[in-house]
């Protein structure tokens, strides 16, 4: 298991160990009604008062009489309930013991440890039912062709057939993130969070790791936000809620698309004798405190590889990877001379995604390198950037490299402005791989936007999220131009931006030579910042920080009705009905005759607001992806 830091409840959390979901989720579950509602008061201000043993141990105390003990296992992650013991009298249906495992960070399921579950004897031979998330006695039917829609594009597709108790388990889920998106932020306290987390752990155990990884990110999320957080994004939120949303429904309709379950786990195939070339490094930062490289390669046929250093160590153990010495195969060399070398390997283990594995029957021999542009990386530079993107499957999470030759034109912000040096190529932008100022990436940047008219070799990840935007990972020569960039001949005609720092030295030293772009980009050229689309994401967001409270409240007045006219002038006449049914259904609460709420499943507003987020995050990626071209 590993740790996400991002769901931590405060600075002190780094003395508390992580929790597995469905201890915290238990837990609160024995609460009594009283009790939950004084959970999350109690949460907080926990981590601030923890003390660790010599015996890794970590005590808060509560008063005189009330100490609360974690003691986690070899793994450093509590995974049972006796590892959490209070002394109280109330204890293990106590406070305390809830709000400290609360205050805890949530641990993920490794998937190298997950088994496939057994199906049971009602799903041998029986297919699951095609029951929807509100397909339960009682619950209403999604609203419409907007909802259905929703599931249109997968369901129609060749899936997996999943069993009932796969079924069941993604109906519960759904059930409980269609009550934590109602309730938001605001009101999406540890109790909304553990009936995801139990419902998360339903998913794992019925082999749904997919599902469980998207509740998780919810719950990491909702806590980031109600703490108020630096590293909270609502925007990240509003995608978690949407993945999880999309993931849970799809399944509960009882016919998910190829992949949807998720992998249980990685697995590594057979890939016989391999010759690849290093293309560049990357450093790898995550929230849960892991650092390290990832070297990318490319085989001779074209195909994609990589080879990763990550563990515990942060930024550190991030920019000191860059450095470390290669464990595959009994290779003698490290990440800097891969990225410029190559390899031979024989008995090859690859797992889905390109990543090497050093099993020990795998054997290494180091072999000379190419420059960009001979042998198989010549195709990564063969065709324009928009061609290559548009080639990009759309269902991909993590996009493919890419290479490409530009003029910088200049700076906009912490951007770098750049035109393909094709005739008609549209303004692209460079932007920081990586943010932490630690990493050289965007000083690097700012240096090369100094330079308006230096022309360069980029090779880098595509930003799908955003307009025509490119996220450099190196940077190298144009071979023949008389402008560009000077590098060390050891360097091989590359700089990692994540490692290498280009100094003075490295640019042409006749700045009047170069030739820089006279007219300024045209107003008007993001077309995702112009569009009004921005104000269905509003109200999208504020559905997710203030629940369905808020989206109800921007009904009322002349905020719909501007939202609708300006969409619809701009030939969005999709996302505003899909907006105004999602306002009208978050206004819905029909009520008896005695004034008591006739329906209160959250499973109409659910429906209407993911489609909203689904219309608008297909409208955005149309619109980024019309931006390269």
């Amino acid at each position: 298991m590993s740790i996400d830091e991002s769901s931590t409840g405060g600075p002190g959390t780094g003395l508390l160990p992580a929790v597995a979901p469905e201890v915290l989720a238990e837990a609160v579950e024995n609460l009594s009604g009283r009790l939950r509602k004084k959970l999350d008061a109690a949460i907080e201000g926990c981590a601030a008062g923890a003390v660790r043993a010599a015996d890794a141990s970590v005590s808060v105390r509560f008063g005189e009489d009330a100490v609360v003990t974690l003691r986690p296992g070899p793994s450093g992650v509590v995974t049972r309930a006796d590892q959490a013991v209070c002394g109280c009298l109330l204890a293990p249906r106590c406070l305390h013991r809830a709000a400290v495992l609360g205050a805890s960070p949530i641990a993920d399921a490794d998937a190298d440890e997950l088994t496939p579950p057994d199906p049971g004897p009602d799903a041998t031979t029986e297919p699951a039912a095609a029951a929807g998330p509100g397909a339960a006695p009682g619950a209403t039917e999604a609203p419409g062709a907007a909802a259905a829609a929703v599931l249109g594009a997968e369901g129609d597709a060749e899936g997996e057939v999943l069993t009932a108790a796969q079924v069941r388990a993604a109906a519960g889920l759904w059930g409980a993130a269609a009550e934590a998106l109602a309730a938001g932020v605001t009101a999406g306290g540890a109790v909304v969070q553990a009936e995801l987390l139990r419902a998360a752990h339903t998913a794992r155990i019925a082999g749904l790791p997919r599902a469980e990884a998207a509740a998780l990110r919810v719950v990491r999320g909702l806590r980031a936000a109600r703490d108020r957080s630096a590293a909270q994004r609502l925007a990240e939120l509003t995608g978690a809620f949407r993945e999880l949303l999309y993931t849970a429904g799809l399944l509960a309709s009882g016919a998910a698309g190829a992949g949807l379950t998720g992998a249980v786990r990685r697995s590594y195939e057979a890939g016989g004798s391999l010759r690849v070339y290093g293309l560049c490094r990357e450093p790898v930062l995550s929230a849960t405190g892991y650092g390290g490289v990832a070297t990318h390669l490319l085989g001779v046929d074209g195909s994609h590889y990589s080879v990763s250093d990550v563990r515990p160590g942060g930024l550190a153990r991030a920019r000191g990877a860059g450095a470390a010495s290669v464990a595959l195969g009994g290779a003698v060399l490290d990440h800097a001379g891969l990225a410029r070398g190559g390899l031979r390997v024989v008995g090859a283990t690859v797992s889905p995604e390109g990543r090497l594995g050093a099993g020990r029957g795998v054997r290494a021999t180091p072999v000379g390198g190419v420059a960009w542009g001979e042998g198989p990386t010549a195709a990564l530079f063969s065709r324009p950037a928009a061609e290559a993107v548009a080639a990009m499957p759309a269902e991909d999470a993590e996009p493919g490299l890419l290479g490409c030759d530009v003029r910088v034109v200049g700076a906009s912000g912490d951007h770098v402005l750049v035109r393909e040096l094709t005739p008609g190529a549209p303004l692209l932008r460079l932007a920081p791989a990586h943010p932490h100022p630690e990493l050289p990436h965007a000083a690097n940047l700012r240096r090369i936007a100094g330079c308006p008219g230096l022309v360069l070799r980029v090779l880098g990840r595509p930003d799908l999220d955003r307009t025509a935007t490119l996220r450099p990972l190196a940077v190298g020569p144009v071979p023949g131009a008389e402008h560009s960039l000077r590098l060390p001949p050891e360097w091989l005609g590359r700089a990692d931006l994540g490692y290498d720092r280009l100094q003075g030295a490295h640019f042409p030293g006749d700045a009047e030579g170069l030739v820089a772009e006279v007219a300024p980009p045209a107003a008007g050229a993001d077309p995702l910042a112009d569009s009004p689309l921005w104000r269905v994401r509003r109200l999208l967001e504020a559905g997710v920080a203030g629940g369905r409270r808020a989206v109800a409240e921007a009904a009322r007045g002349a905020e719909p009705t501007a939202l609708a006219a300006a969409l619809r002038r701009a030939g969005f006449g999709s996302a505003a009905e899909l907006a105004a049914a999602l306002t009208a259904e978050a206004d819905r609460r029909p009520r008896d005759a005695f004034g008591r709420l006739s329906d209160a499943s959250a499973d109409r507003y659910a429906w209407a607001w993911l489609a909203a987020a689904a219309h608008l995050a297909a409208a955005e990626r149309s619109l980024v992806a019309a931006s390269w071209a």
